[in-house]
């Protein structure tokens, strides 16, 4: 893909991988949607001086690899207590059941399985660019996202097996 199409066309196209790569890094929240929305207009203002090759979702995916690792920076310098509840917050766009027991497993994951999942299998980057993102081989990237893959699979295993145990 390359960069002719118009930036609208690259948003309703890579939109939902972006936000799942940002959901696997940051969690299901409005952290993940701010990263989202943070990177689109970091990459509208890239978007005319984009080289016609450049692989849009892949560049799109580093963009929102940074944009996590802002938002979670800023998470680090300061919290915001409050004595005010918030609204309830709307269902609108988060996962729910079953797809939020994906996110926390996903979550849970170490960081380095949980990043190579993310990028790898949400992100649909290659392993090569994957281990260009989080650092290290390509073979140690492609294990590392074996080994999460598989961590998940144990757990969700592990869970439908208590759950048929409970019927």
């Amino acid at each position: 893909m390359n960069t002719t199409i118009p930036f609208e066309q690259a948003i309703t196209q890579h939109g939902a991988t972006v936000l799942r790569v940002c959901r696997a890094v940051l969690g299901p929240g409005a952290d993940a949607e701010d990263a989202w929305s943070e990177t689109f207009v970091a990459a509208l203002a890239a978007w005319p001086d984009l080289d016609p090759d450049t692989n849009v979702e892949a560049w799109l995916v580093r963009v929102a690899r940074r944009k996590a690792i802002d938002v979670t920076r800023a998470r680090a310098r300061h919290a915001v207590p409050t004595d005010d509840v918030p609204d309830r917050p709307s269902n609108v766009g988060r996962p729910d059941g079953h797809d939020l027991d994906l996110w926390r497993a996903v979550a849970a994951l170490p960081e380095r399985q949980r990043l190579a999942v993310a990028y790898h299998y949400l992100g649909g980057l290659p392993h090569t660019e994957t281990a260009e993102l989080i650092g290290g081989r390509p073979d140690a990237v492609r294990r590392a996202a074996a080994d999460g893959v598989r961590s998940l699979r144990r757990a969700f295993a592990a869970a439908d097996a208590q759950e048929g145990a409970s019927r």
